[in-house]
């Protein structure tokens, strides 16, 4: 067992940080917060949705809701009345590349926490009714989902860019999928889980040798893991820039997400990606919300975003507005990219986009939550941990010529285009062409 200890705490944000690797490739991480009450207790583990096949698509996620079904120690109410009668919380979320599940108590709960969530991430049942009667649930969050197509239109936005691949189908998997997943299929999906691909995060009042061996007793010393090799199969395929999806549907607003492929989760330029789209589109004061909402009202909402995974990643513009105004609305949002691209941006608006940045940053580290998902994902994406001050150094020392360099790469290509609501879809796909 091998730990490692490193303090950010000179800098006021953050407190001890230790890392312990256990010898079956278990790795604990903590930081102690002084101060406070409450402590963030999560289990990562690097299984998401990406990492299945068609037969298999949305596996993870109704994984996840079945490990709140029951163990062999505790029943589905039991698993959350434990952590609601001491005023905690118990969730869990599925992304694209892996599964976290968490809690949050006060310290003195911490115990009664990890028990909790490490019995329901070792110990699942997965007993064939739980899987009959969450298929209804989760096929009603399918439902529930469809009809936003606020955020339907991400997924289409996914599709047109990824294609039918891993990384670019649903994260809930399809109608179809969820309603011809079997048990053996989960089973199998859930032996995926070992300990080498898992990482617990632990931040707020807690010390990291009581947190180990609360932790020992629920995963043990002994056993190892190997990595699983679908990742390494399961690579992104881009689609051919330029293209257009469109779903017609009699919805008071069209939705649309314009963009393409970005940069991956390691490239050290994503820094000057993520200061450009906070710029371009991250806040009221951002060249597109000036532009398509103050001057000229075109849409209530708009931003830019990213998301960078593995081998690849996507960079987006979303807007929601009026059918007829959905060519307005492109129209500007071309303009702008154009802009960048051909005239990078100004020492205002990069000096806007870090401090949008690093402040908001800085303040989620009040939040224990945040400060336990920031060390959990650190460690399990990138296999380091970044202090707030190294990244904040590393946002600071952004300049104009590395924007003007990722704009170039990443906004300058055929942008792909999808769109949800009552548009004419083929007289899109020729004003793109």
């Amino acid at each position: 067992m091998s730990t490692v200890i490193w303090d950010g705490s000179g800098e006021g944000t953050e407190g001890l940080t230790r890392r312990t690797v256990l010898p079956n490739g278990l790795r604990i991480l903590t930081e102690e917060v002084p101060g406070v009450r409450s402590v963030a207790f999560g289990v990562w583990v690097d299984i998401g949705s990406r990492d299945e096949d068609t037969s298999s698509a949305g596996a993870s996620h109704y994984l996840e809701h079945l490990l709140f079904k029951g163990t062999a120690r505790r029943s589905a109410l039991e698993i959350s009345a434990a952590l609601e009668a001491v005023g905690g919380e118990a969730n869990a979320f599925t992304a694209k590349e892996n599964t976290c599940y968490y809690a949050r108590v006060l310290d003195r709960d911490l115990p009664l926490a990890v028990d909790v969530v490490c019995d329901m991430v070792t110990g699942s049942l997965l007993r064939g009714e739980d899987i009959d009667s969450e298929r209804g649930v989760i096929l009603e969050e399918i439902a529930m989902h469809d009809d936003d197509p606020g955020d339907v239109v991400h997924d289409l936005f996914c599709d047109v860019v990824l294609g039918d691949t891993p990384l670019g189908r649903p994260i809930l998997g399809t109608v179809d999928s969820i309603e011809e997943m079997t048990r053996e299929t989960l089973l199998g999906h859930y032996g995926r889980y070992t300990p080498s691909g898992m990482v617990v995060s632990v931040a707020g009042s807690c010390d990291h040798d009581a947190v180990v061996e609360l932790v020992v007793r629920a995963f043990g010393r002994d056993g190892s893991g190997t990595p699983d090799p679908l990742r390494a199969t399961a690579r992104a395929e881009l689609q051919e820039g330029g293209r257009v999806a469109v779903t017609s549907r009699p919805t008071e607003q069209a939705n649309l997400v314009l963009g393409g492929p970005a940069l991956s989760r390691r490239d050290e330029r994503r820094f000057a990606l993520e200061v450009l789209s906070a710029a371009l589109g991250g806040g009221m004061s951002s060249r597109l919300f000036q532009e398509v909402r103050e001057k000229r009202g075109l849409a209530y909402s708009v931003y830019s975003f990213t998301s960078p995974f593995a081998d690849t990643g996507l960079f987006g513009v979303y807007a929601g507005c009026q059918p007829k105004r959905v060519d307005d609305v492109l129209n500007i949002c071309h303009e702008q990219l154009d802009l960048v691209v051909s005239g990078g941006l100004s020492e205002e608006e990069i000096a806007r986009g870090k401090g949008q940045l690093t402040g908001g940053m800085l303040l989620g580290l009040e939040d224990t939550g945040s400060r336990m998902s920031r060390l959990g994902k650190g460690e399990l994406v990138y296999g380091e941990h970044l202090s707030a001050a190294d990244l904040i150094g590393k946002i600071e020392a952004v300049t104009a010529d590395d924007i003007a360099e990722v704009a170039g790469e990443v906004l300058a290509g055929p942008r792909s285009l999808a769109v949800i609501g009552p548009v004419d879809g083929q007289r899109l796909t020729r004003a793109v062409a």
